[in-house]
């Protein structure tokens, strides 16, 4: 039987090991076809009439170089020891093209006695798996095989040449759009994730991460590497980031020419937050504080003072604290002179760095209005008193002035006098 297939390509070169070369070989002989026939293609000891394009590797593999359809076969390696004989067994199969030669190595591509090539859509799994390692180099998504398995027939017979378009209509399929970068932060708070996604493509693309034209996988402050289909994962040590640090995704795809890249700059948090707050006791009071810059995105927390920097502040109790996108809100509830008064911290934070910021609170005894107004009022009046007693202290007569002043009655002038008539005739008696 055959211990190896190996895949070459019409006007490629290919090279048939023979394994379990033992260092005490003393000749060693490649057949072509059947193992017992003479001459033998080629050996390390015996010359024959040469071909230019076979030659031997390390005195034992053979290589071969502008292959042909006619060199496709079974070949036989030969060790020849003092008293034993080890052979390996190598097939040989040649594609035309190098998608045909993909197929082959998945067990899709089959040629028939009479030269015509069948594709195949009816494969396990594994053979898919397979194809997909060689196409794309890591494990496709089943879009392209779902869509070939709808072609009506099972199987398609085409002619030698036109297998390797058929084939590319089916499985290639470029990225249409461009890749697309950000940045995360690790679930531990620690550590950098920059993803790189381009969809939409069969195979999948190789997508690769740059920082000042050099490869991150060649960097030690990578903490790890993974990609996923169309998306490539770098994790990265924040110790080595700094404020406005590029990366650079670059991607490329098997039939695309051109490589488009993207690219994610990195920053540190910035914050601001709304004026001083004042709250009375009892009453209910929201400190904000939003990021205005962060990638990526900062986390946000807060803290009582700088007396306990390290001790945030928990949800609960009298505390709410709410976040919207980059605005956290911390709401107090009853607040307390005693226990609330004084400044809080806003601390933002990512795999870049850290910034705080803050937020003063000062709590107040709530105001009596009732009392208030009736004090104004009382206030007014004794205010009122007292001016007018201190005119009429300095001035008494300027009240009788003005009495004096009102004009009187026109006929208060004329005196009526009426006299008794018995008195009157009593005068004049005693005057005669």
């Amino acid at each position: 039987g055959t211990d190896e297939v190996v895949f070459g390509q019409v006007g490629g070169s290919i090279l048939l090991l023979c394994r379990n070369v033992s260092k005490e070989a003393t000749e060693v002989v490649w057949f072509q076809g059947d193992p017992h026939s003479f001459p033998p293609l080629f050996s390390s000891r015996v010359s024959f009439p040469p071909d230019v394009r076979f030659s031997l590797v390390d005195n034992s593999s053979l290589s071969i170089t502008e292959l042909r359809v006619q060199d496709e076969g079974n070949y036989t390696c030969r060790e020849v020891l003092n008293k034993t004989d080890h052979e390996h067994r190598v097939q040989l199969l040649v594609a035309r093209s190098v998608v045909e030669n993909f197929l082959a190595r998945a067990g899709w591509f089959q040629r028939s006695p009479e030269g015509h090539g069948v594709l195949i859509l009816d494969q396990s799994p594994e053979s898919l798996w397979l194809l997909n390692q060689h196409l794309c180099g890591s494990v496709c998504g089943r879009s392209s095989w779902e869509r070939a398995r709808t072609v009506r027939r099972s199987q398609v017979v085409a002619p030698p040449g036109s297998v390797s378009d058929h084939l590319l209509s089916l499985l290639l399929d470029p990225p249409q759009a461009t890749p697309k970068c950000w940045a995360e932060t690790s679930s531990s708070g620690l550590m950098l994730q920059l993803f790189c996604s381009w969809p939409g493509g069969y195979p999948h693309p190789t997508l690769h991460w740059r920082e000042e034209g050099q490869d991150l996988e060649n960097s030690s402050w990578v903490i790890s590497s993974t990609s996923s289909s169309d998306t490539h994962v770098e994790t990265l040590n924040s110790s080595h980031l700094s404020h406005r640090k590029v990366f650079k995704c670059v991607g490329s795809h098997v039939v695309k020419q051109e490589q488009p890249a993207c690219t994610v700059e990195i920053k540190l948090p910035s914050l601001e937050s709304e004026p001083p707050q004042t709250c009375f006791v009892g009453d209910n009071v929201t400190l904000t504080c939003r990021v205005t810059e962060s990638t990526p995105a900062a986390r946000l927390s807060w803290l009582r003072d700088i007396t306990q920097p390290e001790v945030e502040i928990q949800p609960g109790g009298r505390f709410l604290i709410t976040q919207e996108g980059n605005v956290s809100q911390l709401t107090i509830r009853n607040c307390s002179q005693g226990t609330d008064g004084g400044c809080y911290v806003c601390k933002a934070q990512n795999p870049v760095g850290l910034r705080e910021l803050f937020v003063c609170l000062t709590v107040k005894q709530p105001v009596n209005i009732v009392g208030v107004v009736g004090a104004v009022v009382v206030l007014s009046l004794l205010a009122v008193l007292t001016v007018t007693g201190v005119v009429l202290y300095y001035n008494p007569l300027l009240c009788l002035r003005a009495c004096s002043a009102v004009p009187r009655n026109a006929d208060s002038g004329d005196v009526l006098v009426l006299v008794d008539s018995e008195d009157d005739e009593e005068g004049k008696g005693s005057e005669e």
